[in-house]
């Protein structure tokens, strides 16, 4: 049997959305929801609500030479809250097959030099990121798998696995639009009609199900490797 943690985990839950009525913040609380639930102490961060300027500045610009460089305030303050986390679990909608600019500012900013990477012992090690995007392609677009393959090239290798995280995995929801829409040969935008009623209720509760499974998973696989 594996063994069981004996202190309370604690996640950071990061929303990259402008809108608190989005379907990315929805996708979040129903996250944190199922987090507490399995015991974890939830740190909710919300880069608009807590007004983080995704800007990077000359006072946290990285110094190859120091290390041990004093970054900005507001930076230190968001290097704690992921040291304080045994877990990182990342809800933003998908942008040109990526991450919206501020949540890729925060990481630029706050995931830096001397602190994320830089060091033969990793600050990060053995702590675990899971990224949660939604997509407003279709489940059967031929553009998913591609998408796939960049998210997964970016942020767990690119990203997770150079800044010593132990595991890093990639959630991609798609089916995030009310209206389908995907593009043709000829390279045109097509969207379908907006679903409604009962079919609507039910893409809803289709994609909340897929969000907790992957959330499941995640959580899965920490019991794994505890």
């Amino acid at each position: 049997m594996p063994q069981q943690d004996s202190h309370t985990r604690t996640a950071l839950v990061v929303v990259a959305h402008h809108r608190t009525d989005s379907l990315t913040a929805h996708t979040a609380r129903g996250a944190t929801a199922q987090l507490e639930a399995a015991g974890y102490r939830v740190d909710l961060l919300d880069l608009h609500a807590e007004g983080f300027d995704p800007r990077m500045n000359v006072a946290d610009q990285p110094e190859w030479g120091d290390r041990e460089k004093r970054y900005s305030d507001e930076t230190h303050a968001h290097m704690q809250r992921i040291l304080d986390a045994d877990d990182v679990i990342a809800v933003f909608p998908v942008y040109w097959q990526s991450v919206p600019a501020i949540l890729k500012g925060w990481i630029d900013r706050v995931w830096n030099y001397g602190f994320a990477y830089g060091r033969s012992r990793p600050r990060l090690a053995g702590k675990r990121v899971l990224w949660l995007g939604l997509a407003g392609a279709t489940a059967d677009d031929p553009v998913v798998e591609g998408m796939k393959t960049v998210l997964e090239t970016n942020l767990s290798e690119g990203i997770a696995y150079y800044c010593g995280f132990s595991h890093s995995a990639v959630g991609l929801l798609t089916d995030a639009e009310e209206r389908p829409q995907r593009i043709d040969a000829e390279g045109n935008l097509v969207v379908g009609e907006a679903v409604a009623g009962a079919e609507r209720e039910a893409q809803y509760e289709a994609f909340d199900r897929r969000a907790r499974e992957y959330v499941e998973a995640f959580l899965a696989e920490d019991l794994v490797t505890t």
